[in-house]
């Protein structure tokens, strides 16, 4: 059974099928989902699906490219949010330096980073970090916080970067693109990345793994990425899903 740690039905790409595609998930293999919100209102509408959806749950929180009008007090919205009995982390945070570009905005976006993720720390929640192209600030402000737990998403650092982060007991989380066939770093972290921290998602619609490249992706498609993983650590798929299942429960705190 799939656990997808990090999909966004949410977005529009949906729109035509939502209902349809979600009440189908269960009878294709996926247990459970989580929906993490990018701003206030995507983080409503995550809370939303998962009052409708048993096996699907929100997390709350600002990407960095959502930023625009926002300020530091804005978090007490994400706190309130984080109250709702169905969100499991504070998400999705964290720095994009490929998309945020100038000295003033980066500031700003290292500074609520900074402020989410002191806020999963006061509620004792795991935190979704986003991190592109800005690993040293990401790391740096991870270590400023040494009681904080969470998941890099989508990873995409270095084995070195990877062997900090699960020092510090956090988790690695892998999308479609491990299927790729330009995939560089993510092979030789899969070999060596302890299971126990090893964790699954689509960043649906985002990121479908070959050879559905290029498509919407859903959840259904973890297989296919848990087969990469597999291969490359000489287990089943059926094994990999299953550790990825248990990993994400605990890490969620879902019981189920």
């Amino acid at each position: 059974m799939i656990f997808d740690t990090h999909a966004h039905y949410y977005d529009d790409a949906f729109n035509a099928d939502r209902d349809a595609l979600l009440s189908s998930l269960p009878e294709r293999g996926v247990a459970l989902v989580v929906c993490p919100g990018c701003d206030l209102e995507s983080s409503r509408q995550s809370i939303a699906l998962a009052e409708r959806y048993p096996f699907l749950y929100a997390a709350a929180g600002y990407h960095p490219e959502n930023l625009e009008g926002v300020t530091l007090a804005h978090v007490d919205q994400i706190k309130a949010l984080c109250a709702h009995e169905k969100v499991v982390a504070v998400g999705e945070i964290g720095l994009d330096y490929y998309w945020v570009k100038t000295p003033e905005e980066r500031a700003f976006s290292r500074d609520m980073f900074d402020a989410q993720l002191s806020l999963a720390e006061e509620l004792d929640l795991p935190a979704i970090v986003h991190d592109r192209d800005a690993h040293k600030d990401s790391l740096d402000i991870v270590r400023a916080h040494p009681s904080a737990r969470g998941v890099f998403h989508c990873y995409s650092g270095s084995i070195e970067d990877a062997k900090v982060l699960v020092d510090r007991g956090w988790m690695l989380s892998f999308t479609g693109n491990i299927t790729f066939k330009n995939a560089r770093r993510a092979p030789e972290i899969l070999k060596w990345l302890p299971l126990d921290r090893l964790m699954l998602e689509t960043d649906a619609p985002y990121m479908a793994p070959e050879p559905w490249r290029g498509q919407r992706c859903d959840s259904t498609m973890i297989a296919r990425s848990a087969e990469t993983v597999a291969q490359l650590r000489g287990l089943t798929r059926d094994e990999v899903e299953e550790i990825t299942l248990a990993n994400g429960k605990k890490f969620f705190g879902i019981a189920l």
